[in-house]
């Protein structure tokens, strides 16, 4: 593992490794312990052109070659994802803070991502319309964008990157990758060396490692890419929109969430528990779709607290190499000061802390908080971190209700005796998906991913990636003379 954060500590631009050229260095640490993994020099304005251009130059042969040869690229990296799995597990757990159980869920998620993407690579069809116009033919080609700019994020890393590039690539684009500086190699250059070693065709794939402190908005605003997908914030992902809509670009946004996990008057209490412990603390609530709030019918909620609590303090916390500890670090220094001032904030504004859990450098223990109040600016934010709020509710109207103020509208699960009670439940809530007697956190490769309201714009996975990544195009073809009024 220690190879990967030597050898790939460098920028991956026109198919060769190389440092960049700027004037300070992304440090790569353990979030754990504060080990000093790599040091990469940030890629300047200049060197992000070098990448466009490059993945311009490579997609115009790429996007001719049939999608059978460029399927086969997908079918080779995913054997070596296999061959190389003990590693990059290993380097997940130490560059994220992630468990073995996350770093295990992330790459099972990955693999079938792939598996997807060759398949998706002979998805585009198409079609010839019909025409008013006497011995007119319609055709309609799906044809690729050109060139993808991804940015992805740091908590699932691996995945939330490879889920826009290997899609992206399949149907024929050049991709230009701009990962998290806190997960610079298994958000980005790791996923280069595996498309190297798979074989696919220099200068499509490219990997810049740097920060808006030394490119600004070049990464966006240059001319050649013609579609963004960026996951992040929504503050973050409201910029990007806004600087795509500028310069006419498509903006694909995977954004934050705060979810809810409902519990009704009906629900198995014992499995509900399970379902929103899981969906609150994996990967340390490092989660876009992880349970915030878990609502629970007041005429249940003192079993089920009690129920909730006492499983809480069962998660051990501590070293994430460690195949028991299911709470390792969050990313930084920063993210965990800000997850103590949450719960300062929810105890001076009247909670209750039924669990409250200490901070030591960047391990969070969990929180569990109730008696927030109902017009805390809490219960509406996202809180990206092992706290959870407990919130009692008369029926399901006001279910619903609550559920339903925020300005996220992204994930969310129902717990019932009644799976059509559920579903209806799911039907009335403003959010991209839901889950029925499940968890939150769900992702698969051939369902619609994406959000509502302030969690997002646009969906990926199967058909929609489609739309994502690329565009149609109208030919018209006239047998015969056309006539014409002049």
């Amino acid at each position: 593992m220690s190879s990967y954060f030597s050898d790939l500590a460098q920028q991956y631009i026109d198919g060769e490794w190389r440092p960049g050229s700027g004037s300070w260095d992304v440090i790569d640490f353990n979030p754990y312990d504060d080990e000093k993994l790599a040091s990469i020099t940030v890629a300047t304005v200049d060197e992000v052109d070098q990448a466009y251009q490059a993945a311009a130059r490579a997609q115009k042969t790429w996007g001719e070659t049939s999608p059978y040869v460029r399927r086969a690229v997908f079918e080779r990296v995913l054997r070596l994802l296999e061959d190389r799995e003990q590693e990059i597990s290993d380097l997940i757990v130490a560059e994220l803070g992630g468990t073995r159980v996350k770093a295990g869920f992330e790459l099972h998620l990955a693999k079938e991502f792939l598996r997807e993407a060759v398949h998706l690579a002979l998805a585009p069809e198409g079609r010839i319309l019909p025409s008013p116009g006497e011995g007119k033919e319609n055709r309609v080609y799906r044809v690729p964008v050109g060139v993808v700019g991804v940015i992805s994020p740091f908590n699932f890393p691996f995945l939330l990157s490879l889920k826009s590039v290997a899609p992206a690539l399949a149907l024929g684009n050049g991709v230009v990758l701009k990962p998290h500086q806190n997960t610079p190699i298994a958000g980005g250059t790791l996923i280069a060396k595996l498309f190297e070693d798979a074989g696919l065709p220099g200068g499509l794939l490219n990997v810049v490692v740097t920060d808006i402190a030394e490119i600004g908005d070049a990464f966006i605003e240059h001319p050649i890419p013609k579609v963004i997908s960026f996951t992040g914030s929504d503050q973050v992902g409201r910029h990007v929109a806004t600087v795509c809509a500028a310069n006419f670009k498509r903006s694909v946004l995977e954004l934050g969430g705060n979810s809810a996990l409902v519990v009704l008057d009906d629900a198995d209490l014992d499995y509900a528990v399970d379902a929103a412990v899981f969906s609150r603390f994996v990967h340390q609530g490092q989660v876009c779709m992880a349970a915030n709030r878990v609502l629970v019918d007041r005429s249940i909620a003192d079993e089920f607290t009690e129920k909730f609590v006492a499983k809480v303090r069962t998660l051990k916390v501590g070293d994430p190499r460690d195949p028991e500890t299911v709470i390792g670090p969050v990313i930084n220094s920063a993210q965990a000061n800000a997850l103590s001032g949450v719960v300062e904030q929810a105890l001076a504004e009247g909670a209750t802390a039924l669990v409250h859990g200490t901070t030591t450098n960047n391990l969070v223990e969990p929180s569990v908080l109730t008696g927030v109040p109902a017009d805390s600016s809490l219960l509406q934010q996202e809180v990206f971190g092992p706290v959870v709020f407990l919130v009692p509710f008369d029926g399901e109207e006001e279910a619903v209700r609550i559920v339903n103020d925020t300005p996220y509208g992204l994930s969310g699960a129902v717990h019932t005796g009644n799976i059509e009670r559920g579903v209806a439940f799911a039907k009335r809530i403003d959010s991209g998906m839901f889950h029925v007697n499940d968890g939150t956190v769900h992702d698969e490769p051939i369902v619609p991913f994406g959000g509502e309201k302030n969690s997002g714009v646009g969906r990926l996975n199967g058909e929609t990636t489609l739309e994502a990544f690329t565009s149609v195009k109208w030919i018209s073809v006239q047998h015969g003379r056309s006539g014409f009024p002049f």
